[in-house]
């Protein structure tokens, strides 16, 4: 670096090499002798690196040192010290200290004089810290790009496995629902062919006894016209009066009375059940709600129910103004009209229309709670301890030690075991969703049923020996407004 600064210094600023036969201005400034001599040719006599004019009929003076030191320079041996690969101008050998940012072109001072003179020329130290500035600004730009490529890539990510996850919800609800659909129509299509064929049967009875009606009188009249032509052709007088007047003529036929059958009446009953069914499918929401929410809606939700002392059997006692009910092995008394034969009892309130929760507490397992219409059997039907659920007018969860069950019409799906401590249950009957939950240790949906709720449906309760069940009151819970009668068992 020492000999690239003095072989820099030894340089002349006109032809960019080396002092040959340098000479002193009265300024001080060096240069070759020919060149200034040439430059003073082509140009005004003056210095050409501080314009000092040169006095008229003054002589060059031959710098003797400087020469001196410049015959040294060229004598040393070898080539000065090079920088670094690619640090000198292959065209000059001279060092690339400029930056052409026209030609885009690092050069030496040959190349500003000769072929970048007209061209923009920065300091190569200054071209790198501004190109170095310019690139870690774009750096910066990148490493934020990639950042946020990185975040858009793990939202990308997140919103496919939610959609993966909603598709996979949504086929199992649509997939549920349409499923409980067909059940639905299918159970009412059972209900109106029935229907259809009671009615009908009815009115083939009504035509049966008019048919009857009008034989027998047609019998009557041909046995009455029979005589009436047998008298008319008796030739005895005394024969003829004595049995005219003993002949009675049947009595008037009457009106017709047809068969009652009116088609519009038998469509007219799957109205409501098919609007409830539409309204089913097209639910809002995939989730039932939660007792929390239902809890969250107070006196609107939450119901205190009490046992019905006319359904209990006979070894349910029932305690604490009906809150409390407790299966022992003795028994009460005989059984009495409208109690259970099996070991059940219902509440005393129904529910017809709106959404209603309540809560029951088990002492435990062993213990069935659901829902019944009012005309689910009180005797035992088959080996079953309980008719919870066994059949179509009933849905239940039965809660054993080792596992759960939910039941309706007979069928029977298992569901994990729980500790059935705390349980509560939640009626939507518009939407058709009865759901039950486990609410202790946590809180946590067992199951849901789907169904059309066509008539007042009654909580019922079963129970092994030795449980108790108690229902749960809250204080502030009411009943909603305009449901009070079907809210009270007088549906």
């Amino acid at each position: 670096m020492a000999a690239q600064q003095l072989e820099e210094k030894l340089t002349c600023s006109i032809c960019l090499e080396l002092y040959k036969e340098p000479v002193t201005l009265h300024c001080g400034h060096n240069f070759c002798g020919a060149c200034i001599r040439d430059w003073w040719g082509r140009c005004e006599k003056v210095c050409p690196e501080c314009r000092e004019p040169f006095p008229d009929g003054a002589e060059l003076r031959r710098n003797v040192a400087l020469r001196g030191v410049v015959e040294e320079l060229r004598a040393r041996p070898g080539p000065c010290p090079d920088p670094g690969p690619g640090a000198r101008c292959p065209r000059h050998g001279r060092p690339l200290e400029l930056f052409c940012r026209t030609e885009g072109l690092c050069v030496c001072c040959v190349c500003t004089v000769r072929e970048c003179r007209l061209h923009e020329r920065v300091l190569l130290d200054a071209e790198r810290r501004a190109r170095e500035a310019q690139l870690r600004a774009t750096l910066e730009v990148t490493q934020q790009q990639a950042a946020q490529a990185k975040r858009q890539l793990q939202e990308l990510q997140q919103r496919s496995s939610q959609i993966q996850n909603s598709a996979c919800t949504l086929t199992s609800v649509v997939s549920g629902k349409i499923s409980r659909l067909l059940q639905a129509l299918e159970l009412q299509r059972a209900r109106a062919l029935r229907d259809i064929n009671v009615a009908k049967t009815q009115a083939l009875e009504q035509a049966e006894e008019e048919k009857q009606r009008l034989e027998r009188h047609l019998e009557a009249v041909s046995l009455c016209d029979h005589r009436i032509r047998h008298l008319l052709e008796h030739l005895d007088d005394q024969t003829f009066f004595q049995e005219s007047q003993q002949l009675v003529p049947p009595g008037p036929l009457g009106p017709l009375t047809l068969p009652q059958w009116d088609e519009d009446q038998q469509l007219g009953g799957l109205k409501e059940p098919l609007s409830q069914l539409c309204a089913l499918l097209l639910e809002e929401g995939t989730h039932p709600r939660g007792p929390a929410e239902a809890a969250d809606l107070g006196s609107v939700d939450y119901r205190n129910l009490t046992f019905d002392p006319v359904s209990a059997n006979r070894h349910l006692w029932l305690s604490q103004q009906d809150r409390r009910v407790k299966h022992l092995l003795k028994p009460r008394g005989p059984d009495r009209p409208g109690s259970f034969e099996l070991w059940q009892v219902r509440c005393a309130q129904s529910f017809q229309a709106g959404q209603h929760y309540w809560e029951v507490r088990a002492s435990s397992h062993s213990v069935t709670l659901g829902v019944a219409y009012s005309e689910l059997t009180r005797r035992r039907q088959g080996p079953h301890t309980d008719n919870i659920g066994r059949g179509p007018s009933s849905w239940g969860l039965c809660v054993q030690e080792d596992c759960t069950q939910a039941w309706h019409d007979g069928k029977a799906r298992r569901l994990p075991a729980v500790s059935g401590r705390l349980l509560g249950v939640d009626l939507d009957m518009a939407s058709g969703c009865l759901t039950f939950y486990s609410l202790e240790p946590e809180t946590q949906p067992l199951h849901t049923f789907h169904a059309i709720f066509t008539r007042p449906l009654y909580p019922i309760f079963w129970l092994l020996e030795g449980r108790t069940l108690t229902l749960c009151h809250q204080p502030e819970a009411t009943l909603p407004p305009g449901l009070g009668e079907a809210a009270s068992g007088l549906s």
